[in-house]
């Protein structure tokens, strides 16, 4: 297979602008932040005021000329209003394309006890580590993006032993995974991307939870996902994704089970807390990194 990778440089403001065009017309969307990471790989920072290198990939199909196409019109536009580089394109093998993105990926703790650990890096764990050995493959999600990263301290706060966790749009499986290793009795992990459901599934062998995440292919609503049977919802896709699906969130979810929203510019989370109270959630936290948002909610009543 031969694929066409895309990418742009972006300001940091329009970067969610970019990831929803890519999202829509490319095959998966890997955001890469700045990185600065000390020596050993342990400790990793984000450079926020540098711009952000956007990626999605296609397929060299019979479609590959239409997605290019408008990827580059669309592309264009945005950066009439941001500054956002022009469209660039190359051609990669899939073995090429796998090395391509590894530099950039390191160690990193997340919360109090999760740490991130590529399958390719050496690390010493300390004794209240959860690891989460990751390969993100073409599905991303590497934990560097501050909405993973919000999920990520969300699911430390709130997972349980014996918890059933839904995890929409799961990418890499970084979610799901977490869940299972912090004690939840069973993961249903949802992506639309069949390459997500590939590379999801490794990982969860990878962690040796693959007895207890379910890795399919879909959204909600999801013959697996039966009514009121989630004591936690894990979102991390775009606004318009959230807006879209959170009534069939607030279905799945059990008395007293709790939904994190994640993918939320900042500058958009007055008007989306707004939407949700409207439509009968009760707004129980939100934490913001950068420019960023998560909100955990529960179904009102």
């Amino acid at each position: 297979m031969r694929w066409l990778e895309c990418s742009t440089l972006a300001e940091p403001d329009a970067v969610d602008a970019v990831a929803e065009l890519f999202g829509r017309w490319g095959q998966g969307v890997a955001i890469e932040e700045p990185v600065v990471s000390s020596r050993d790989g342990d400790e990793v920072s984000i450079a926020r005021d540098q711009p952000v290198l956007v990626k999605t990939y296609l397929p060299l199909d019979q479609r590959a000329a239409e997605r290019r196409a408008r990827l580059e019109e669309g592309t264009w536009h945005l950066g009439r209003l941001r500054s956002i580089a022009p469209l660039r394109v190359r051609a990669l093998d899939e073995e090429d394309w796998a090395n391509a993105w590894k530099e950039h990926f390191h160690v990193q703790r997340i919360g109090e006890r999760l740490v991130i650990v590529p399958s390719w890096r050496e690390y010493a764990a300390r004794p209240a580590d959860v690891p989460l050995l990751l390969d993100p493959g073409m599905a991303f999600g590497t934990g560097l993006h501050p909405t993973t990263r919000l999920c990520l301290l969300a699911v430390e706060r709130l997972v349980r032993p014996g918890h059933d966790v839904l995890d929409l749009g799961t990418g890499s499986g970084i979610l799901a995974i977490a869940a299972a290793r912090l004690g939840a009795r069973s993961v249903q992990a949802l992506d639309v991307e069949p390459v997500a459901i590939e590379v999801a599934r490794t990982n969860a062998v990878r962690n040796q939870v693959d007895d207890r995440v379910e890795v399919a292919l879909g959204s909600l609503p999801h013959p697996r996902v039966p009514p009121a049977s989630r004591d936690l919802v894990l979102a991390n896709i775009t606004i318009r994704a959230l807006r879209e699906l959170q009534t069939a969130v607030r279905g799945a979810l059990r008395p007293g089970g709790r939904a994190v929203f994640s993918g939320i510019l900042a500058e958009d989370g007055a008007r989306f807390r707004e939407a949700l109270a409207a439509s009968g959630w009760s707004d129980a936290r939100t934490d913001q990194e950068a420019d960023w948002i998560a909100v955990t909610v529960s179904p009102a009543g």
